[in-house]
């Protein structure tokens, strides 16, 4: 017998001192969500979770309502949803027809796979949806909660503030704030590229570094006994170096270049030196090796910022986003120490830098010449991008992670349909193909991007302007030596002139008759007699032949 009636049935116990006869019911409770018995749990049956088909037809999908014709509210943004201009319609153009774009795409296979037909509307306020001081929603959100609309559909973005108030369904494109800049100008390869490898602080250090190394090891030569030996010149013994000053320089050049010269030092202190400077030119011309390709294949295109660190960082290049869109609030409401401080940045500016919409944004970002980077969603950035004239560009990764999904008022019979149909549609490649063919196979920018392709793919072959420097230090270098041998002769020519008392020009003709001529005019017994001497470096002191 029960002794009351309570909340969940009659109050009775069994024999064993069991409750009997009673029965509670399971319900399911979730955030801004009505309550939904989901199932039982009796003392005859047990636990007993109500049948699937409640919630899903056999299909798969939820029992959808397909008796009326649902209204589908967008927001005119490239190039989710636009309207159709004059010259675009053809005939007598009603409903859907007059609008095109990803999301009207994405809506017409959505709804074949849930089978229910809709009406696209313009949203009244042209908003996506923020929240009021007065706790009522605008925009799309807006409209939603009024239910004026079924569904919404366009770039809506998935924010915490948003899902409480509506429902969304899983993101049917995933993307994140990221960075627009004004590309800066391809540079031209410059005729020097081949020191741009190397600082000018560090080809000025190198400079010190080898006049340095060559005066020590000169010093080090001329205080070493083990440098100086005696020869025999003319019939005479005299001590003798090889490291003079113009051997010791052109030694050091020879071991920076990694070319062989014939003397080398014999002294340990000496050894020290080279050894050090080999070690010091092995590394450094390895780094420049290293270094050298990528300075001469690649035409850089350097742009300031590459990073939203960087933006933080500097305060010569402003920045900002869209007056009370998603990306502000963000920032706004960002407890990382970088974003709090870009976003004090940009409210310090205020108005300066806050923009009405995107197509204000990258008009500012056009216009200012590099002096304005713009803060939006990657997948726009990206858009925006392949529009004429082809002047932005993005940088970087994107700053954080979100989605854009479709929304539907709370308890609506379409969400967890649609839900389902995102699903399917990400699973066989539609989403993706969808995004291919309003991104890139509408880009604008084609040519230029053939034109850039081109261009990659040459740029493994090295062009005359990469390496036009070393051209011109050749001939430089030719034309100096030239100069350089024709100074010897006339200031051989002037001593010669002096010593045997000729007259300067006979002596200068002489001297260039015996440099045209070699030895062949020199008789023989001459010639023998100066076997013995070191003619390499006493040539100077041969006589021209007499005529």
């Amino acid at each position: 017998m029960p002794i009351f009636e309570g909340l969940s049935g009659p109050i009775a116990f069994d024999s064993n001192g069991y409750r009997s006869k009673y029965l509670i019911d399971i319900h399911k409770v979730a955030l801004n969500m009505p309550i939904a018995k989901i199932g039982s749990f009796s003392s005859e049956i047990g636990l007993k979770i109500l049948e699937e088909i409640i919630y899903r037809e056999r299909d798969g999908f939820t029992a959808v309502n397909r008796n009326r014709k649902r209204i589908v509210v967008s927001i005119e943004d490239r190039p989710f949803f636009m309207v159709k201009s004059k010259s675009e319609l053809e005939g007598n153009m009603t409903g859907n027809d007059l609008y095109y774009g990803y999301c009207v795409d994405l809506a017409y296979q959505i709804s074949k796979i849930v089978n229910f037909t809709y009406e696209f509307r313009v949203v009244k306020d042209k908003k996506f949806g923020a929240k009021q001081p007065n706790g009522e929603w605008n925009g799309i959100i807006g409209e939603l909660l009024r239910h004026e609309a079924d569904m919404a559909i366009g770039g809506l973005t998935i924010t915490l503030d948003r899902e409480r108030a509506v429902e969304f369904s899983m993101p049917f494109m995933n993307l994140g704030i990221s960075i627009m800049v004004y590309k800066p100008k391809e540079q031209k390869p410059k005729v020097f590229s081949f020191m741009a490898p190397l600082s000018i602080e560090i080809w000025m250090c190198i400079l010190f570094a080898y006049v340095g190394i060559s005066v020590i090891l000169f010093l080090v030569s001329r205080f070493s006994p083990y440098e100086w030996s005696v020869k025999e010149v003319l019939g005479e013994s005299k001590l003798h170096n090889d490291f003079t000053i113009f051997n010791t320089f052109w030694f050091c050049l020879a071991a920076f270049l990694q070319q062989g010269i014939d003397i080398a030092p014999s002294s340990i202190s000496g050894r020290l030196v080279t050894s050090v400077w080999w070690f010091f030119t092995l590394i450094l011309i390895s780094s420049y090796t290293a270094n050298l390709a990528a300075f001469l294949t690649m035409e850089r295109m350097v742009s300031p910022i590459e990073s939203a660190e960087d933006l933080a960082k500097q305060t010569d290049i402003q920045y900002g986003a869209v007056d009370g869109g998603s990306t502000q609030e963000f920032f706004r409401s960002s407890k990382t120490q970088t974003f709090q401080r870009m976003w004090s940045f940009m409210n310090g500016f205020g108005s300066q830098v806050f923009v009405k919409n995107n197509s204000a944004g990258v008009q500012k970002v056009r216009d200012s010449k590099g002096s304005y980077a713009f803060l939006l969603e990657s997948s726009v950035n990206e858009y925006l991008n392949e529009r004429q004239p082809c002047d932005t560009m993005k940088v970087g990764s994107n700053i954080d992670s979100k989605g854009y999904g479709i929304a539907t008022p709370i308890g609506s019979d379409l969400k967890q349909a649609i839900n389902l149909a995102v699903l399917q549609l990400r699973e066989d490649g539609t989403l993706d193909n969808l995004k291919k063919k309003w991104w890139f196979e509408q880009s604008e920018c084609g040519n230029q991007k053939s034109k850039s392709s081109s261009k990659d793919a040459s740029r493994n072959s090295l062009g005359l302007g990469n390496v036009a420097g070393i051209f011109y230090i050749l001939i430089i270098g030719l034309v100096i030596s030239v100069i350089a041998a024709g100074l010897e002769v006339l200031y051989k020519a002037r001593i010669e002139s002096k010593r045997s008392k000729t007259i300067y020009k006979e002596a200068v003709k002489a001297k260039v008759r015996l440099s045209i001529s070699g030895y062949s005019d020199i008789p023989a017994d001459e010639l023998k007699q100066l076997g013995s001497l070191n003619e390499k470096k006493y040539g100077w002191k041969l006589e021209p032949p007499k005529l």
